[in-house]
């Protein structure tokens, strides 16, 4: 009789425990765990070549412009000087039109998770990296201020693939939600990408303004 209460105890204990841990998988992350920005942001990993997978823009117009392009990549490059070992950054956009390749690159500045870099001293651009749960993400939030558009928030999602799978893409959307952005716009993994820029091409020079081809 004893060993039969038991029994049914250590089976009452661990459907309970059960259903805590489903319930500890299943709960929802809170934005401050969505939004949370990487503690530091470690150059080595982030060297290389990063597809756009989806993004999102609070300035319309913008976003309307986004959905015209074929792809965006981005290049992040890290060189040490020898003399007082410091590292400098260069970051390149690259967009594709059908047939035409668009190259935008930029000194940028690195602290912590944070990156910045101004466009011709008409816009400033803070880059946030947030926590993903994507094993080969990046989660960059942008912060634009911009003569001609005032302030503007983005949100992009870059990976080494093309794509990313469903619940990858439900985290993202969570993460602008807690920014009431609007929905994303998700790139067609089929288009084709832009080669690499070569040294001896001449790089398109950045303007002061958001047009088609430059999104961040």
């Amino acid at each position: 009789m004893m060993t039969s209460v038991y029994r049914d105890m250590f089976a009452l204990c661990a459907t309970v425990l059960l259903y805590f841990i489903s319930v500890s998988h299943s709960a929802p992350l809170s934005c401050e765990d969505l939004l949370r920005p990487l503690d530091q942001l470690e150059p080595g990993p982030m060297e290389g070549r990063w597809t756009l997978v989806a993004s999102s823009l609070n300035h319309l117009p913008s976003l309307e412009s986004l959905k015209r392009v074929d792809s965006i990549t981005i290049d992040i490059s890290v060189s040490v000087s020898n003399s007082n070992e410091t590292s400098s950054y260069t970051y390149t956009q690259i967009t594709r039109f059908g047939n035409k390749c668009e190259y935008f690159p930029f000194n940028i500045s690195i602290e912590g998770s944070t990156l910045t870099f101004n466009v011709r001293d008409n816009a400033n651009f803070t880059g946030t990296f947030l926590h993903t749960s994507c094993p080969d993400c990046v989660v960059m939030r942008l912060e634009i201020e911009e003569l001609r558009i005032n302030k503007s928030l983005d949100l992009y999602l870059f990976s080494r693939r093309r794509e990313v799978g469903p619940k990858e893409m439900e985290e993202y959307k969570a993460q602008l939600e807690c920014l009431e952005l609007p929905p994303p716009v998700v790139m067609d993994p089929t288009k084709e990408l832009c080669p690499e820029q070569t040294p001896s091409e001449p790089a398109a020079a950045p303007t002061g303004e958001k047009t088609e081809e430059q999104t961040a």
